[in-house]
């Protein structure tokens, strides 16, 4: 069992049955999945681009990417229903917590100029948070050697919470670096 699972079970799920009100331990949001997204763009019809995107998706996952094709035509940005847009990795288990954990730990520490996670954006309203990485050089699974283009990468984290509030609540339990909220200020 990873460290950030191990946190989950033995003090972030009482303490969040206990801050949410609810009575029954299942109940309690927990974490489900974990998916991250290279969009390739204007590199879609360079097919070395595209072995790029998922050598460098396997290496940050330690799982293989699949490809994600465009599903209608799109004249203006030269799109054929059909080809690859982009790539996609969907972690589940003990990967998901393992990435997680790396990512909480290693990746973000690693930002220029980082204060914390912005605790207003990136919610979905249905118990999802999403984050963008303009380059993916922070992983430190990168190394700068390997690098020829740089692009960004969305990770979304899908959890059983029903709310924006919940959701926030368990990923700051798990330590995710949100910036606390201004309301002492009146």
């Amino acid at each position: 069992m990873t460290r950030l699972a191990d946190k989950y079970k033995k003090e972030v799920r009482a303490k969040l049955k206990d801050e949410l009100g609810l009575t029954n331990i299942m109940a309690v949001p927990k974490i489900e999945k974990v998916v991250i997204n290279v969009g390739i763009g204007k590199a879609s019809q360079d097919k070395q681009w595209i072995e790029i995107a998922k050598s460098i998706l396997e290496r940050i996952s330690g799982q293989k990417p699949i490809e994600i094709k465009a599903r209608k035509a799109i004249s203006n940005f030269k799109i054929r229903e059909g080809m690859v847009v982009g790539t996609k990795v969907t972690l589940r288990g003990q990967r998901m917590y393992d990435f997680l954990d790396r990512l909480v730990n290693s990746t973000i520490p690693r930002f220029r100029d980082f204060y914390g996670l912005e605790p207003k954006k990136g919610f979905d309203g249905n118990g999802n948070y999403t984050m963008g990485f303009k380059e993916h050089i922070v992983f430190p699974e990168i190394g700068m050697d390997d690098v020829e283009k740089t692009h960004g990468l969305e990770v979304t984290v899908v959890t059983s919470a029903k709310d924006n509030k919940s959701t926030l609540a368990l990923l700051r339990g798990l330590g995710f670096p949100f910036k606390k909220d201004k309301e002492t200020k009146k």
